[in-house]
């Protein structure tokens, strides 16, 4: 009996259904996306291209235990392996060939552009075949054919080639195109095995072993045995689409990033959802208040109300379940083409979106309609039929104690977690409570909500008469009237306004701090970089004695994880690390030490921030242990101690310590200062000078530098600001439905103000000023519950309370909420005013 009410039902109260639909719609379909999106980070399949001849892949184990720590650890650099290892696994049963592989950037500085570069003996494994000339000798290479067509090379000319720090021209022997249906993303290069050992980061060590298993073998069992062959060893084997993760290293820690990204969104996707299916349903409610009192008055029970109320709402979410089945996976591989677009994800990673994310999908469709509709009518089923018969006379009571306990718990648990934020977290993490913190906020100001807007109209209401005569005092008696109205209105818009502005003004407080952070302690007016990765430790000497120039040193960054003893405030990635001369350090970077001297910067010496040498309860001259990116252990001595921000801490080492155990086994570029007096264009024009006898080096200023940095940081943020704008139209959506089903509940008073007098135009002037109040209510409160995010943390980074970021973002907010509250008020009351005063003050 009740399922087939609930039917009917639909049927005749179509426009507030589908306005549930819509919001159960779209909320299935982001957590869908957000679990493709988080089965993408987990699964982080790469299948094999260039390496794909290979049943069996040997790589170096980039997995970290940490001493006491349960949790693994991925280390930044590519772990080699010993070249003798090759004979090893070629000797195991089973096994047809072992292929050392060696894989290093190689740049055509002649127009070529770059390339990956290795020994001709890997180009059987994709497989590559000659489509002109011969395999390469001593003193050759061999072009793919889209680095040849770039470089308009063929057999017999000549190229020059920029690799591990130094240029020489080599005789194009032949050109090789990959096997038909292999796709290889990057332009390749192939040297003979003499020329790949001598210019690859680590001579007498290879990246990787490719092992093409013989006929009829079983992989599993040659697995075994070349296991077996390598006890002992630091080594991961790799089968299947696994072997991907080989060519592009990478990807092993971007998965981790997919995964939290999607795992937030997903969460306030949910919340956001539940709001407003809670809202939207609440209002419908609310609008068949008289009819559902008649219900209870011919003998319903609040039993039977409630499933009525839940079967037309999951009745929807079955439809709404049914349209999110196409579109979660839709909007999920869009939003993943997005992040691959910027970067954030290698381009490699391929999307998955199985039949596991949709449970969470269905699963939280479930709960959301549920919880939005026990909610939503909570008022409506608890309702005595006298008093809701009489409704229109009596006031609307609204307070619980159990919604009074929760509204306190969420607003405590806020301030809470604004607290941590500012107190205990810095740097970068103390973003992490963002979203917990706005969501704590909203929940509890939306579950006080009558009170929190008779507070705000407290401000609102003579101002709002002085400057809107009589329509404006109409419309603040009502929403001071109507408080439980207006707050259910409001809400949505501060739903909005507070993730739009906390979530917003965050990142670009983020990017600012990181920003400032790289600004401030860089004192170079020059950088040489090279475009093949890596740039000669000898050039430091020439660039030192150029005209013009004061300082200079090379410079190299990775990250490393204390051990001995370990840094209990260490970021879970480890700590960054920057090598240095000691010679210059101190002129081209703006570290002023406490204690030692960066001049001590020497073979294995290392600079702590003063923080992290308190938390390890070591000083100048004391040793602690470091595992190095490439997962070598090394003692260091502490020589220096400076003052650093925490949270943006980067511990200072040698150059000539931390380049070996990186993957370009380099420096990464030459950091130069002017002499007093010199002009930076100067400077650069010496510089530029030097680039030409050497290619492949690039010159670039200060300005240049910390412009690319910015750049860079913004694009890393893009795919945050895109999916903040997708729960952001979200929040517009509820916005718009529960302006327009409270709106559509009010036909009966617009036909009695008509009917004593009001015209068209009173009632439309009226409802404007209503809907700027209430757009103002929103306003205030979501600005309130961002600052709750936004102040702690700014006051953690940077020490001040106010967010970085231009102020159009909040004007753009504010205009937009206006826009959309005045628009979605104005259609459906000029609607209802076409309508007869006589007739609609019957219905």
């Amino acid at each position: 009996m009740i399922g087939k009410l609930a039917l009917r039902s639909l049927r005749h109260r179509a426009g507030a259904f589908f306005a549930t639909f819509v919001a159960l719609f779209i909320g299935a379909a982001i957590v869908m996306a957000c679990g493709g999106l988080m089965e993408t980070g987990i699964r982080n399949n790469v299948p094999p291209q260039r390496l794909a001849g290979a049943r069996i892949l040997v790589t170096g184990d980039r997995i970290h235990h940490q001493p006491g720590d349960k949790k693994q650890r991925v280390l930044a650099e590519r772990v080699e392996l010993p070249a003798g290892l090759v004979d090893e696994v070629r000797a195991v049963p089973g096994v047809r060939t072992a292929v050392g592989e060696r894989t290093f950037d190689v740049a055509l500085p002649d127009g070529g552009g770059t390339a990956e570069a290795h020994g001709w003996e890997s180009a059987a494994l994709t497989p590559y075949t000659l489509a002109e000339g011969a395999a390469p000798r001593r003193g050759e290479v061999v072009l793919d054919a889209a680095l040849a067509g770039r470089a308009h090379a063929g057999p017999g000319d000549r190229v020059r080639v920029a690799a591990h720090g130094g240029a020489a021209e080599y005789r194009v022997s032949g050109v090789a195109r990959p096997a038909a249906g292999r796709d290889v993303p990057r332009r390749t290069l192939f040297f003979s095995a003499p020329d790949a050992e001598r210019l690859s980061a680590h001579p007498g060590t290879v990246a990787d072993i490719a092992v093409v298993t013989g006929p009829g073998a079983d992989t599993a069992v040659v697995r075994k045995g070349v296991k077996a062959a390598l006890a002992g060893q630091s080594v991961t084997l790799l089968t299947g689409d696994d072997r991907g993760a080989v060519e592009h290293p990478e990807v092993v820690t971007g998965g981790e990033d997919l995964v939290a990204i999607s795992g937030v969104f997903g969460g306030l996707g949910i919340t956001v959802a539940m709001f407003v299916v809670a809202g939207t349903v609440g209002l419908s409610a609310r609008q068949r208040f008289r009819e559902l009192a008649l219900l209870r008055a011919v003998g319903a029970t609040t039993g039977q109300i409630r499933r009525l109320l839940l079967g037309e709402t999951l009745l929807i979410a079955v439809f709404a379940g049914a349209a999110a089945w196409p579109a979660g996976p839709a909007l999920g591989r869009w939003l993943f083409g997005r992040m691959t677009d910027t970067g954030m994800v290698a381009e490699t990673v391929e999307f998955s979106q199985g039949w596991i994310p949709t449970l969470p999908a269905y699963g939280s469709l479930l709960l959301t309609a549920v919880v939005g509709a026990l909610v939503g009518t909570l008022r409506a089923v608890r309702a005595k039929p006298v008093e809701a018969l009489g409704e229109a006379a009596a006031p609307q009571r609204w307070f619980h104690p159990v919604r009074l306990g929760l509204g306190l718990l969420f607003l405590a648990g806020a301030t809470a977690l604004a607290l941590v934020t500012a107190l205990v977290l810095r740097g970068p993490v103390a973003a992490s409570t963002a979203g917990p913190t706005v969501m704590c906020c909203v929940i509890g100001l939306a579950l006080l909500g009558p009170w929190f807007v008779k507070l705000v109209s407290v401000l609102l209401h003579w101002p709002v008469r002085l400057l809107t005569g009589a329509s404006g005092r109409l419309a603040a008696l009502n929403c001071r009237a109507s408080a439980l109205r207006t707050a259910a209105v409001a809400t949505p818009v501060m739903l909005a306004t507070a993730i739009t502005t906390g979530m917003l003004y965050l990142q670009t407080s983020v990017a600012a701090a990181t920003d400032r952070e790289f600004t401030g302690n860089l004192r170079a007016d020059a950088v040489l970089t090279s475009a093949a990765g890596g740039v000669d430790p000898a050039l430091v000497a020439t660039v030192r004695g150029l005209p013009g120039v004061a300082a200079a040193s090379a410079s190299v960054t990775g990250t490393v994880f204390t051990e001995r003893p370990h840094d209990g405030g260490e970021n879970k990635r480890g700590t960054t690390l920057q090598g240095v001369d000691a010679e210059g350090a101190g002129q081209v970077l703006a570290t002023r030490p406490t204690a030692g001297r960066l001049a001590d910067l020497k073979g294995n010496a290392v600079a702590l921030p003063e923080a992290a040498a308190r938390r390890m309860h070591r000083g100048v001259g004391d040793t602690i242990g470091l595992r190095m990116g490439d997962g070598a252990s090394v003692d260091v001595r502490i020589v220096a101690l400076f003052p650093a921000r925490e949270g943006f801490e980067t511990a200072l080492t040698s150059t000539t310590l931390l380049a070996p155990h990186t993957t370009v086994g380099l420096p990464t570029q030459i950091l130069v200062k002017a002499a007093p007096g010199v002009p930076v264009e100067r400077l650069t024009d010496e510089l530029g000078r030097l680039a030409v006898r050497h290619p492949g080096l690039k010159v670039s200023d200060r300005d240049a530098v910390i412009a690319a940095s910015t750049q860079n940081t913004r694009t890393q943020m893009w795919a945050n600001y895109l999916i903040v704008g997708m729960l952001v139209a979200y929040t517009t959506l509820a916005v718009v439905n529960s302006t327009v089903v409270a709106v559509g509940a009010r036909r009966r008073e617009f036909a009695l103000q008509r009917l004593t007098g009001a015209t068209k135009g009173q009632v439309l002037r009226m409802m404007a000023v209503e809907s700027l109040y209430v757009a103002a209510v929103g306003l205030i409160l979501g600005t309130l519950a961002a600052a709750t995010t936004l102040v702690p943390f700014n006051l953690s980074v940077s020490g001040t309370w106010r967010p970085s970021g231009p102020a159009a973002v909040y004007l753009a907010v504010v205009a937009a909420a206006g826009a959309v509250t005045l628009v979605s008020t104005l259609l459906p009351t000029w609607a209802a005013l076409r309508t007869r005063p006589v007739e609609a003050a019957k219905a």
